[in-house]
């Protein structure tokens, strides 16, 4: 293993206290907008805003550092047409015979089911692979620590940079989604992790009313 040379904080600057008030406040407003979209326009979306929105993901914490995590970014309409045809199998499965009437019961109010078009019109798809095992720079095997936390950190930082670069986004989980490692030409020790779709909302795109918990109920401070 490489051990690394500890070096000062190259850019931590302190901020005072009513500067960074105000900018988690604009950081709430901004974030508390996101909403998960499922009428995607067919209009592409910058390559750079993609690309930054992953080296952003990039940033993520990780176990020992090793960076548990592989992006697939898919564009191509035959590709999104294959993926598009595996995930609608799986979900015809779920909703069919695998969904318990309690599962069903809470989806119902999102009126989802089994058609998922937005597989191929959305402009963008990106796979998450979660990889249990890496290599090292001499080429040994290396064991990831903590990658499912690890891919989701990086994940949620991913979101919330597409967000923030005004796209929107649909985290999709058919399960099982071994389809994306046959379609993507990943290994098969690669396990997928997430498929999030992102582009421009239709003009006429409509989401769920819904509210989110505030925060005395979701959060508990031991002063």
């Amino acid at each position: 293993m490489t051990n690394y040379p500890f070096v000062p904080h190259p850019t931590w600057q302190e901020i005072p206290a009513d500067e960074m008030k105000r900018r988690s406040a604009e950081f709430y407003a901004a974030v508390s907008q996101r909403r998960t979209v499922r009428d995607f326009s067919d209009r592409p979306v910058p390559r750079e805003v993609i690309e930054n929105a992953l080296r952003a993901a990039g940033t993520a914490p990780s176990g020992a550092n090793l960076q548990p995590w592989h992006f697939s970014v898919v564009t191509n309409a035959e590709t999104k047409k294959q993926i598009r045809s595996a995930a609608e199998a799986e979900e015809q499965e779920f909703y069919e015979h695998r969904a318990s009437p309690e599962w069903l019961a809470a989806l119902e109010p999102l009126g989802t089911d089994s058609n998922k078009p937005f597989l191929e019109t959305a402009p963008c798809l990106i796979a998450v692979f979660l990889q249990k095992f890496g290599k090292l720079p001499d080429g040994r095997k290396v064991k990831h620590y903590y990658p499912v936390e690890s891919t989701g950190i990086a994940s949620g930082i991913l979101i919330t940079a597409l967000h923030m670069a005004g796209l929107a986004c649909l985290t999709h989980t058919p399960s099982p989604m071994k389809f994306l490692n046959e379609i993507l030409d990943r290994p098969v020790s690669d396990r997928p992790f997430l498929l999030l779709v992102t582009g421009y909302p239709t003009e006429d795109a409509t989401v769920p009313d819904i509210s989110r918990k505030t925060l005395d109920e979701f959060v508990s401070f031991h002063d």
